[in-house]
C-alpha cells in the first residue's frame, strides 16, 4: 500500500484537477430548460398571433383588390373585361371567406372538442 501511495501522491493534484475540470465541463455543457409555459401553449399563442396578422392583411388586401376590380369593371369599355373583373371580385371574396372561415372554425368549433382527446381514463 505504501508503494501505491508513494506512486500516486506526486500526481494527486493533477488527477484532482483533471477530475474537477471534467465535472465542471459536464456542468457547463449540460443544457437546462427553464420554461414558463409548455411547448403547446407557446405554439398555440404563436399560431393565433400569426393567424391574426394574416387575417388582418387579407382583409385589407381584399378590400383594396375589390375596389380595383369594381373600378376596373366600371371603367372598362367591353363586356369581356367587365365579366373578368366580376370573376376576379368573386375569387377575392371567396378567398377572404376561406381564410376567415378557418379562423372562425378554430375560434368557435375547436373549443367544443377540447376535452375529448385525452389519454387519462
Amino acid at each position: 500500500m505504501k508503494k501505491f501511495l508513494d506512486r500516486i501522491c506526486p500526481n494527486l493534484g493533477r488527477y484532482y484537477f483533471t477530475l474537477m475540470s471534467v465535472v465542471l465541463l459536464c456542468c457547463f455543457c449540460s443544457v437546462t430548460a427553464l420554461a414558463v409555459e409548455d411547448m403547446w401553449a407557446v405554439a398555440n399563442r404563436i399560431i393565433v398571433d400569426v393567424y391574426n396578422k394574416i387575417a388582418g392583411i387579407s382583409t385589407v388586401l381584399a378590400g383594396l383588390m375589390s375596389a380595383v376590380a369594381v373600378i376596373g369593371a366600371k371603367l372598362s369599355n367591353n363586356q369581356h373585361k367587365v365579366d373578368q373583373a366580376w370573376d376576379w371580385l368573386k375569387r377575392i371574396w371567396i378567398a377572404w371567406v376561406v381564410i376567415n372561415g378557418i379562423g372562425a372554425f378554430l375560434a368557435y368549433i375547436v373549443p367544443l372538442f377540447q376535452g375529448l382527446a385525452t389519454l387519462t381514463p
